[in-house]
């Protein structure tokens, strides 16, 4: 194998360990592209129809999407796409407009890892590449630090599977063990695995709470999420103030902690408006080469009945991403300060809070309306 095939089987089998139940595979850039026939985009399109027909969340939706799908086909609408990965990103286009669900897509792979990863546990093999995959973006952990008058700080850049990521996350939460209080920055995290997220949520509760439920479309089962009793590190306690960072780029996984803990009331959430993507899924086959990603159930909140998608989690505090680091520290420094009573104390909050203060609104990538 080249060594720019054997990079992008690496990368597309860490962007499978992290599907379920939320985040979508994302087409490998710089592999090989493949030439479509007219036979191989007929066999491809029928079985992708045929899919979202059958298994796609929102069953109406679903035979719309196949209708829609297959009427194009038979116009000659994808005649003149010869290029497998192209093909790919225009009807993952083309059902997004749809269904308006960003969970929904098709990938090509070079390398038929799809169905094999989709069809059998992995292989020795696999698995060792994946955990290489996950230790390489330290399982997600991007910065742990102690900010002025012991703020922790926590940036997270992904949800990694919850059963590998258990010992990172654990080690994270042991530093900030003693901080007091915590902001939890997910502004450049995309989702991951909603097991993680559960596991990061415990963290931060007492007492076992309802998380949220998962409604599948097969025999309209439901999938109850409870946070968790026994964690493999401390728990940073239910009483401590929380912040949450999210922007437009926030999507799926890390949706569902700041949706969750927002409506829990654990958690202050601060930033942009996230991206809008609540239907889990996972990736089915479609052909060697091909999978599709299809959301399989949708997340119901015990709180508000409802959940976030199309439209996003809306923040507490709206204010411009790259500017929410700032503000948050702010609004847990002045409710500090609302309830300090020793002058030392009051004179440190006063001054830290007239350094951020100083410091000029940043509106760079601003992503608010």
């Amino acid at each position: 194998m080249k060594a720019s095939q054997a990079l992008a089987t690496a990368l597309l089998a860490s962007a499978l360990a992290w599907l379920p139940a939320f985040a979508q595979p994302a087409q490998v850039s710089g592999q090989p592209d493949t030439t479509m026939t007219a036979a191989s985009r007929q066999e491809l399109i029928d079985k992708l129809s045929a899919t979202i027909e059958q298994r796609y969340v929102f069953p109406d939706v679903g035979r719309e999407i196949a209708a829609r799908l297959r009427e194009r086909q038979r116009s000659g609408a994808y005649d003149g796409i010869a290029s497998a990965s192209r093909l790919t990103q225009v009807l993952s286009q083309e059902m997004q407009a749809l269904s308006k669900d960003r969970h929904l897509r098709v990938v090509y792979s070079d390398e038929p890892v799809l169905v094999r990863r989709a069809q059998a546990a992995s292989t020795p093999e696999e698995a060792a590449r994946q955990l290489e995959a996950l230790r390489a973006r330290n399982f997600g952990v991007e910065r742990i630090e102690r900010l002025p008058l012991n703020i922790g700080y926590l940036a997270l850049d992904g949800f990694a599977p919850a059963q590998q990521s258990a010992e990172t996350i654990a080690a994270a939460m042991t530093v900030l063990a003693h901080t007091d209080a915590l902001i939890i920055d997910l502004r450049n995290n995309g989702g991951g695995d909603a097991a993680a997220s559960t596991q990061l949520a415990s963290y931060l509760l007492e007492r076992r709470s309802h998380l949220a439920d998962f409604r599948y479309r097969d025999g309209n089962r439901v999938e109850q999420r409870w946070s968790l009793g026994v964690l493999p590190g401390p728990r940073y306690g239910a009483s401590k103030p929380v912040s949450i960072l999210t922007s437009k780029d926030s999507f799926s996984a890390a949706e569902d902690f700041a949706y969750a803990l927002k409506n829990l009331k654990r958690a202050t959430v601060v930033g942009e408006t996230t991206g809008g993507g609540a239907n889990a899924g996972d990736h089915l086959p479609l052909l060697p080469h091909f999978a599709a990603f299809v959301p399989l159930s949708r997340l119901v909140s015990p709180v508000t009945g409802t959940n976030w998608e199309g439209v996003g989690v809306t923040p507490d505090v709206a204010v411009c991403a790259a500017d929410a680091l700032r503000v948050a520290q702010l609004d847990i420094l002045k409710r500090w300060a609302a309830g300090a009573t020793a002058s030392s104390r009051r004179a440190e909050l006063a001054q830290r809070i007239a350094e951020l203060e100083a410091r000029p609104a940043t509106m760079a990538g601003c992503g608010q309306s």
